[in-house]
This record gives C-alpha cells, structure tokens and sequence, in this order.
C-alpha cells in the first residue's frame, strides 16, 4: 500500500477515500485486505467505492446531474 495509506489512525477524508478507493479499482490492494489492515467494515468500502462510481459516471455525462437531482433521483429508483 502506499505512504499515505500507512498511518490508519487518520480521519478518513474525502481524498483519503479517494485514494482508496483508487487503489482499489487499479487492483493494488482488495476491499477485505484494506478492512483488515484499517479496521473499517467491508460494507462500509464497498459503499465508498459504489460512490465513487456514481460520482464518475455522473461527472461523465454530457450534462452532469447536480447533487439535489442526484439525490432525488436515487429516492425515485428506490
């Protein structure tokens, strides 16, 4: 894992997760080595990471949902 990811008793932070989560998706680490190594519940990564994919897949869209229509949206599909 890298430097920033070794000091576990830091805040998680919106960059921190996103490092994370990063290292995530490039394969260099899994969501249970990193629940172990952090002491975080699996769910609670995987949810980061599904954030993360709906952030980039909003961020990509031709005219990107602002959080409000984001959100409403998200109740709707429930």
């Amino acid at each position: 894992m890298s430097k920033m990811m070794d000091d576990s008793i830091k805040l998680w932070t919106a960059k921190r997760k996103t490092a994370l989560v990063i290292e995530i998706i490039q394969g260099k680490t899994t969501v249970s080595e990193a629940s172990r190594s952090f002491d975080l519940t699996p769910s609670e990564i995987e949810g980061w990471v599904e954030d993360a994919k709906r952030g980039m897949e909003n961020s990509l869209r031709a005219n990107p949902l602002d959080i409000r229509e984001q959100y409403e949206k998200q109740l709707r599909d429930l």
